[in-house]
């Protein structure tokens, strides 16, 4: 049986596969399921300062090998995810949990991070700069080298852990600004997140969603997202998650041939709660089929 550990920016995973955020909430319905412990990690639902609701509905859509959505990253704040979450988290998953936080303005990103770089089972901080269905912040700060640095630095300022940057392929160059991260003292990168497109309900004429466009998830994806890692891959030394319409262990391998550290798995479990169960039981025959030995 070859290796399936990795390091992640100094934390060793068990194995490269991690539930992507949005898609696993704070992990205790999928807890309910199966024994989350057999995961890398898992990121948890994109957390912001204040409590929010979300966008109005319908905020989900199918697509072709995929799906489209506008959720508006609901959650109910920060601070009732450290009194209420992550206590009822403990009980349940014993590894390291990684934080996905996200922001209107530099000052909540810093002070959202600032407070869950404190918790003692926060393993690594993800810093959303790529949510493309809020009004206020999310995709703007990670369109341009200079916006994205300037996050990257604030929040590197205020904590320990380890900055991993979650990136947006709406961009020219994704390349450029995950090297804007590592210079700005970046930890790490996951890329992608979800592609901007729209659906239009044909007997109404209308958008499907009510947010009129959303992100594209799912298999569609894909290709995109390995050459997002390849690029990246090769213009930072710090490592990278690879993270789009990854659903198969051959899409693991696929995503390490290309540069990953660790892969995220999203849309997926949304498809199927047991997909990330499935990929790591898997994962150790696709690897002796393709002469993987780590």
């Amino acid at each position: 049986m070859g290796k399936m550990s990795v390091d992640l920016c100094g934390i060793e995973l068990d194995n490269p596969v991690i539930p992507a955020s949005g898609t696993f909430g704070y992990g205790l319905e999928f807890a309910e399921l199966y024994d989350i412990n057999i995961l890398g990690t898992f990121s948890f639902k994109g957390t912001t300062r204040e409590p929010r609701f979300g966008n109005p509905t319908p905020r989900i859509a199918e697509c072709a090998s995929g799906m489209l959505n506008a959720v508006g990253l609901q959650n109910p704040g920060v601070e009732h995810v450290i009194k209420h979450e992550l206590p009822a988290l403990k009980k349940v998953f014993h590894k390291k949990v990684m934080a996905n936080i996200s922001g209107s303005s530099v000052e909540n990103y810093v002070y959202v991070s600032e407070l869950l770089d404190r918790e003692e089972q926060v393993g690594w901080l993800e810093i959303n700069i790529s949510c493309p269905n809020v009004k206020a912040g999310g995709m703007g700060f990670g369109t341009s080298c200079e916006s994205a640095a300037a996050v990257t630095k604030a929040v590197k300022a205020v904590t320990r852990k380890p900055v991993i940057m979650k990136l947006s392929p709406n961009v020219t160059d994704i390349a450029a600004i995950a090297k804007a991260c590592e210079d700005a003292g970046a930890d790490g990168i996951c890329a992608i997140n979800t592609l901007l497109g729209m659906r239009i309900d044909l007997k109404t004429g209308k958008p499907v969603i009510a947010n009129v466009t959303g992100g594209v998830s799912g298999p569609c994806v894909f290709p995109v997202a390995l050459r997002a890692v390849y690029q990246i891959s090769r213009a930072v030394k710090i490592p990278v998650i690879g993270c789009g319409g990854v659903s198969r262990a051959e899409d693991v391998l696929e995503m390490m041939y290309a540069g990953a550290t660790a892969v995220q798995v999203g849309a997926a479990n949304l498809v199927d709660p047991y997909a990330c169960k499935k990929i790591i039981e898997k994962l150790s025959g696709v690897m002796e089929r393709y002469g993987f030995r780590r």
